[in-house]
Formats: structure tokens, sequence, C-alpha cells
């Protein structure tokens, strides 16, 4: 079987790393990120390397996530559950490293870049996007929550944006994810191969590697064509996703006539609603935190939806029999209380210790 990650090092002292699951949009497994994490500690350590460049292999995405189907299982067995949590601990301390590595990486958002996919890449010095680009938090879509970091990312964005791709998964092109402060530059796509021969071409050895890089990226740079919709509607976003509690948010888009609040209030309707209250509380308490903090959280989060029943059900509505008509055990907010929110963010060997 070809390896899931194809390693490769220039002369010049370019290391690249490419996702190799292009059936399944390059989705993440546990040895893919065991290996990423190694490679990445080994060429920390190593003064040839210099710059890292993170890409997908195939046309239709970076990395569409973590492999979902295989958290399936975690339902099945005490086996599945601790391999699901192996998973997500190992998921988010690479991408922890990611954030503080101490060479530039270069990050390749080329077609659907989505959940895992984010967490893998937005520590990156350089994050490039495409007009391929699709890029998005799904979590709400399977009764899950934003997690690799989103609570620290997230609020990065203007104003309450970030609180809204994060409750309506919405999906965004590249000039709207530059708006939310998740990439650094726009390049065409069929610039991008020529720009990474480029830098793999060059010897970085003795070079002002951060300046060259910068040279270079802004030789292949240039604006979307394509316009996003993230600024035009930030007043409208700011004004109903400024509420700290879902029933609050909800009461203000019922109270508005127009076509966003309509739509939008029906995108939320279709999602669990304990995802929702968990994801806003998280966003919240996340403006305050560091994001190693934030991946903290997120890990206690994690193990705790791994025995969460709606989350599973979510799964199944989605990708398991695709019949996107999930029946979630708490269908109102009413259904699922402050408390039953907070024990969330409780470790999960506290929670459910026999």
């Amino acid at each position: 079987m070809e390896s899931e990650v194809l390693l490769s090092v220039s002369d010049g002292g370019v290391a690249f790393i490419t996702l190799n699951r292009p059936k399944a949009l390059n989705s993440l497994s546990y040895e893919m990120l065991k290996l990423i994490g190694e490679k990445l500690k080994e060429w920390e350590a190593n003064d040839h390397i210099q710059v890292i460049v993170l890409k997908g292999e195939g046309e239709k995405g970076f990395c569409a996530g973590g492999d979902i189907k295989a958290l399936y299982k975690a339902s099945t067995s005490e086996e599945s559950l601790e391999k699901a949590e192996t998973f997500f601990e190992m998921e988010y301390k690479v991408d922890m490293a990611i954030y503080s590595y101490p060479k530039p990486i270069i990050a390749c958002l080329d077609g659907i870049v989505m959940g895992g996919g984010i967490g893998l890449s937005y520590g990156a010095t350089h994050r490039i996007v495409t007009e391929r680009t699709k890029w998005a938090m799904p979590e709400m879509n399977i009764g899950f929550f934003p997690d690799v970091g989103a609570a620290y990312f997230l609020n990065k964005a203007p104003g309450f944006v970030g609180r809204y791709l994060a409750l309506t998964a919405s999906v965004i092109p590249a000039a709207d994810v530059l708006f939310a402060n998740a990439a650094d530059r726009y390049m065409d796509s069929v610039k991008l191969p020529e720009f990474l021969d480029r830098v793999a071409q060059i010897n970085w050895q003795g070079q002002d590697v951060n300046g060259d890089l910068n040279k270079l990226l802004t030789e292949f740079s240039s604006c979307p064509l394509e316009k996003g919709d993230l600024a035009a509607m930030q007043t409208e976003i700011d004004k109903h996703f400024s509420h700290c509690t879902v029933e609050e948010i909800f009461a203000s888009l019922e109270k508005d006539p127009s076509e966003f609040a309509s739509k939008t209030k029906e995108i939320l309707m279709s999602k669990s609603p304990s995802s929702l209250k968990i994801t806003l509380k998280q966003l919240i308490d996340g403006e305050a935190k560091t994001a190693e903090e934030c991946f903290a959280t997120d890990l206690i989060l994690a193990k705790n939806f791994l025995r969460h029943e709606d989350f599973f059900e979510g799964v199944r509505s989605v990708v398991i029999d695709k019949d996107r008509n999930p029946q979630y055990i708490y269908k109102t907010f009413s259904d699922f209380s402050d408390r039953d929110v907070e024990k969330f963010f409780q470790d999960s060997s506290v929670i459910y210790k026999e």
C-alpha cells in the first residue's frame, strides 16, 4: 500500500509533507499524524532543513479533516474508544507543534480545507489559499464541536464572525478566509506548482530565509477575483452573534425580518442543540485563552463527545447512512441544561468514572 504521507527533501533544504489519501480528500488518520509529528521533530533538529511545505495530493483538497468513519467506531467497544481518544491526543499535539515551530512552514490550502485540515495548517507561518479553496469548520453538521484550537483561531476573525462560522458551519471561499485571518496569501492554483518548484530549487543555506520567502510569495501572490460575503455581512453577524447564549441569538434572529436572519435561523435549527450550546461557551471562554489552553479544553470536550449519543447520531446521519435526518436525544435547548453544558467542560475521567 502506498504511503498515506509522502515525504521528500530538496537539495536546497526544503522538506515536503504531502497528505496522500486523495480518494478520502486526504483525511487524517492516527498513523499519518504520528509520522508528521515525528518528521517535524526530526527536521527541527536538522540544520539542512530550512523550510517545510504542507500540501495535499490531488486537485480536490488539502485535507477534509479527521477520519470520521474511524471515530464513529468509538461507540462499539472500549478499545475503539481508547483509539479515538488517542487520535485526538496525537492530532492536537501535532497541531500545537506547528504553532510553535521555529522554521517557516508553507501550507497550501488548495481545494477543500476543513476541520482537522485547518487545525494542521492554521499555525503555519505562510498559509496560501486559491480560487479552489473551500474552507469550513463543519463539525456542527455531525453533532460535534469545532475543535483543533478553533476557540483560539476563530476568535482571531473580525467581530463575531468566528462565532458565526462555528455555529453555522459555513463553507467560505478564499476572500473570506483572508478576511477571517485564517490565511495570509492568495495564489491562482495554476501558479502554485510553479511557486513550489521555485521554493524547491533555491538553496536556502545561508540565506535570509524569511525575507527571501516573503519576496517569492509576493511575486506569485495576487488578489482573489471572487469576492467574499463576510465583510459585507459583518454588521448583521455582529448584531446577532454578540449575544452570550444560543437562546438570545435565536431571539435576536427571530426579531429581524431580513433574509440573512431568516436563512441563518434555518441553518441553526438544523444543528444539534447540545452542540450549539457547548460550542458557544467554548468560543466565549476561548477569547481569553492561549492556543495551548484552547487545545487542552478541546481534548476534554472531544473525550466527552465520544461518550455523547448525539455525536454518533450526527455522524450516522451525515457520513454512515447519509439520510441527513438526525434524531437527536436533545431536541431543544431546554432539553440540554446549563448544567449539562458545564459537565462537558469537566474531565471525562471524572464524569464517567465507574
